[in-house]
């Protein structure tokens, strides 16, 4: 439990620290966008009422998305602690230390705060992103990854 806790909170403080930097340190929330490797990677001002990819922002489901976040997270512990493999451990961190990164957010702001967009290859991504949506996806893809042990029936 301690690589889970460890990851979390890197994971949080990554994060918190990098909203910081660029949305009130760089001044992205005054200018809106920050060219760093257009079209690659640009910094653009998003706040996200919403679920991912802004659904459901037109509803105020502000407390509704807090309780559901901070809901899966108690899941992820509860299942993290029946396998405590290293991978587990740290996926579980991951989506866990993200979610409660955009949870400070909503307490906070009311909204998460996106700033990373990322394009490619004559695709233009209309949409921004944050390090704490990258910690629940890769904790998601890293659970996924894992399947629960098979235990030897009969033994």
């Amino acid at each position: 439990m301690r690589l889970l806790a460890l990851t979390a909170i890197l994971t949080l403080a990554i994060d918190q620290a990098s909203k910081y930097a660029v949305v009130w340190g760089m001044g992205l929330i005054e200018t809106g966008t920050i060219p760093v490797l257009p079209p690659y990677l640009v910094f653009h001002m998003g706040w996200n009422t919403g679920i991912n990819f802004g659904l459901g922002s037109s509803a105020d489901a502000r407390w509704i998305l807090i309780g559901l976040a901070l809901a899966i997270c108690a899941w992820a512990v509860t299942w993290a602690r029946r396998d405590p493999r290293p991978l587990v451990m740290v996926s579980t961190g991951l989506l866990i230390g993200g979610a409660l990164g955009n949870v400070i957010d909503r307490v906070i702001h009311g909204a998460v705060a996106d700033f990373l967009n990322m394009s490619c290859c004559g695709i233009v991504n209309p949409y921004t992103f944050n390090l704490a949506d990258v910690g629940v996806f890769l904790g998601a893809v890293g659970l996924v990854l894992s399947p629960p042990n098979q235990k030897k029936r009969g033994a």
